[in-house]
């Protein structure tokens, strides 16, 4: 486990100091997974490298990485309470994500953001040069128009 701390904000990588409920609540409003189920959040916890900020012992940020450890890494689902946003608090956890010892050595690593650009751009994130490449099956809305 690592932690590390900038300012006011300790970040780290253990997933026992998340607040899994706050942060599924942030994340049901957001645009990619909107209505998310908390137990299908849970399981993306379970399966993914994830990462929290907190300001003394509130959390205040989240962020997590989907990858095979070796050579793709998938950022996603970074998301800063908007009580806090204004702060630096995504600048300081994408600095800490992206020297953790378990980013390192990855052909690919990508995400996805409708406008959070000049955040990522700050990291060496560019826009693909080559979208023709890619394909994907998306749904934004599954989360809505499935049936409990």
């Amino acid at each position: 486990m690592e932690l590390r701390t900038h300012n006011e904000i300790k970040i780290s990588d253990d997933k026992n100091l998340l607040r899994v409920e706050f942060v599924h609540a942030l994340l049901k409003g957001a645009y990619w997974c909107k209505g998310i189920p908390l137990e299908t959040f849970r399981a993306a916890v379970n399966g993914s490298l994830c990462f929290g900020a907190y300001i003394g012992n509130v959390q205040v940020a989240f962020a997590r990485v989907v990858t095979d450890g070796a050579t793709f890494a998938w950022l996603c689902d970074v998301i800063v309470d908007p009580n806090y946003r204004g702060r630096g608090i995504s600048k300081a956890l994408m600095k800490y994500i992206m020297s953790h010892s378990r980013m390192k050595g990855f052909r690919r690593i990508c995400l996805a953001t409708k406008d959070a650009h000049t955040l990522y751009e700050q990291f060496n994130f560019k826009i693909t040069a080559t979208p023709e490449y890619w394909m994907e099956i998306k749904d934004n809305d599954i989360y809505l128009n499935s049936k409990p």
